[in-house]
């Protein structure tokens, strides 16, 4: 029998207000279901940092060699720069991870009208990473995968006649006049 384990840790201050209203106001941005998700994320950061700090306690080779290593990774995951430092690294913030996020990056493509329609399209299976239908809205996108994805060719969101394509060319249209 499988035995499930959580994948997040709490906060360590739970009924701290303003780490309330910060969570509820990152929860609305990224249009996520539920604090867990959020928790989720908040525990890959503190992991990531934990790397970090280790690193810095290492001496001479075995340091820039970890520090390589921890960079390169976070290269590639498209969270950090090409010539990031450890600094860098402690620096990261819980947003950087949920950018990276499948259902913020339809979003920020132009695929989805609101961050909450992403959400749906993945969940309903009418977008792509690659050739394979993802339909997980959490699923992190590595740098190298970003311009894979894609509407599916069979999802009525595929149709140029579609009525959301009205819906987001006018919006566009209408920023695009704004900055103009």
């Amino acid at each position: 029998m499988r035995r499930f384990r959580k994948k997040y840790e709490g906060p360590f201050k739970p009924w701290d207000r303003e780490l309330l209203y910060e969570e509820l106001r990152l929860i609305g941005e990224y249009g996520l279901k539920n604090k867990r998700e959020l928790r989720r994320a908040a525990t890959m950061l503190r992991k990531i940092r934990e790397v970090a700090r280790k690193a810095y306690g290492l001496r001479g080779d075995e340091r820039r060699e970890a520090e390589r290593t921890l960079v390169s990774r976070l290269y590639k995951m498209g969270i950090l720069g090409e010539n990031a430092t450890l600094d860098d690294v402690l620096r990261l913030e819980v947003k950087d991870l949920l950018e990276r996020r499948l259902q913020t990056i339809v979003y920020r493509k132009g695929l989805a009208k609101s961050i909450y329609h992403a959400r749906q399209m993945v969940v309903h299976g009418h977008i792509m990473v690659g050739d394979r239908v993802e339909d997980r809205p959490s699923r992190l996108i590595y740098r190298d995968e970003e311009d894979l994805v894609r509407i599916r060719p069979t999802s009525p969101y595929a149709d140029p006649n579609h009525p959301i394509w009205k819906e987001v060319t006018e919006v566009v249209e209408g920023e695009e006049s704004e900055e103009g």
